[in-house]
């Protein structure tokens, strides 16, 4: 039988795994940073109206440049980011991986380099990989903060043409603060004229004000966002990007025709008409994600501050053996390979609770 390493791929790809996390059947699933509160009847309702009317346009091509679309989300970063954006600094695409790829089609390729702070969003170097950019890892303290003397010091020694910063940080929960971004654009811009993309995913749910207004005077600044997390909308995949204008238009040169359905535009239209209710969600599981941090550190377990809508904990002397002891107990949790450490999901107050009781029953078997 033929295997992938028999065809004539990129040498680059051979060997690789795809991404992805373990879909299992089990009572509680808390491995993906899903939003785990379904869409509010209303929204589900208005959803359907808006697909409806979409619907009786299919035989046409979609707006290829989702100009209401970019405007609605323009208004909600807006009125929730602290700071004016226009439809001009805003692009959308078949979520924030999407984003990620046209970025890097745009501004890396093939002899250009992109730098992470690892360990992060695994996606940003396997996106590079695709697109035959170089992939640079760079560092992290202890704590997994980012160390900025140390990051500008690899910055101008390596001069990347691509430079990722995760606010907050996956799978760590880590938020980046204001000052250590400005401090790794300006050595950025001081290598050679680099793009910095600064990844918030999980932005609603930080305890930091969102980073959106760095973009102004800033050319070479975007901010990547998504609906699938704080708008509990993974299904749908839609992300987007605020930048400078001239950023929205250098993605454009690599997009293809009509990327995003009038589907996907409807149904993203249409939550973003219900964002009070669904920013509800968010605060609720801010509330969740807070009780977890305090019962595990109770418990006896390391725990990483989170910003996000998970928890990073250990330590463990096998995780994958942890990981494993909690699945026997009806749990999926993430194994992200950072050794000593899991990830769980914040997820409603029941799943958090036998999260819990099967974390302290693990330490239970193991002290006997």
């Amino acid at each position: 039988m033929t295997g992938i390493d028999d065809l004539p791929i990129r040498d680059e790809l051979r060997g690789k795994s795809p991404y992805g996390a373990p879909q299992l059947d089990v009572p509680v699933r808390l491995n993906t940073n899903e939003n785990p509160y379904p869409l509010p009847e209303p929204l589900v309702a208005r959803i359907a109206e808006r697909v409806a009317e979409a619907a009786r346009h299919l035989n046409r091509y979609p707006d290829r440049d989702a100009v209401e679309l970019r405007t609605e989300l323009a208004a909600y970063l807006t009125r929730t980011a602290g700071h004016e954006v226009t439809r001009a600094n805003v692009w959308a695409a078949n979520g924030s991986n999407e984003v990620i790829q046209q970025l890097l089609q745009a501004f890396g390729g093939p002899g250009r380099t992109a730098l992470g702070f690892e360990p992060s969003y695994s996606m940003h170097a396997l996106i590079s990989r695709g697109t035959g950019t170089g992939w640079l890892s760079g560092p992290r303290r202890e704590d997994f903060t980012i160390d900025v003397e140390a990051a500008t010091r690899t910055i101008a020694e390596h001069r990347p043409d691509v430079v990722f910063v995760c606010s907050p940080n996956n799978p760590t929960g880590t938020a980046v603060d204001r000052a250590t971004v400005l401090r790794l654009y300006e050595a950025a811009q001081a290598a050679k004229p680099s793009l910095v993309v600064v990844d918030e995913a999980y932005g609603e749910f930080s305890h930091h004000p969102s980073l959106v207004p760095l973009i102004e005077g800033r050319p070479n600044l975007v901010v990547s966002r998504t609906m699938s997390k704080a708008f509990g909308a993974a299904g749908l995949r839609l992300g987007y990007l605020a930048a400078d204008p001239a950023v929205v238009d250098a993605v454009q040169l690599v997009r293809l025709p009509y990327h995003l359905s009038a589907v996907t535009q409807a149904t993203a239209l249409a939550a973003l008409e219900h964002t009070d209710t669904l920013l509800g969600y968010v605060e609720q599981l801010k509330a969740e994600r807070d009780r977890i941090v305090t019962e595990l550190r109770a418990i006896g377990c390391e725990v990483t501050d989170s910003d996000a809508n998970f928890v990073q904990f250990g330590r463990f002397d096998d995780s994958h053996t942890a990981w494993r002891a909690l699945l026997d107990h009806g749990v999926l949790v993430r194994d992200n390979g950072v050794p000593g450490w899991l990830r769980v999901t914040a997820g409603t107050p029941e799943e958090n609770d036998a999260f819990l009781d099967a974390v302290r029953a693990i330490r239970k078997e193991n002290n006997q």
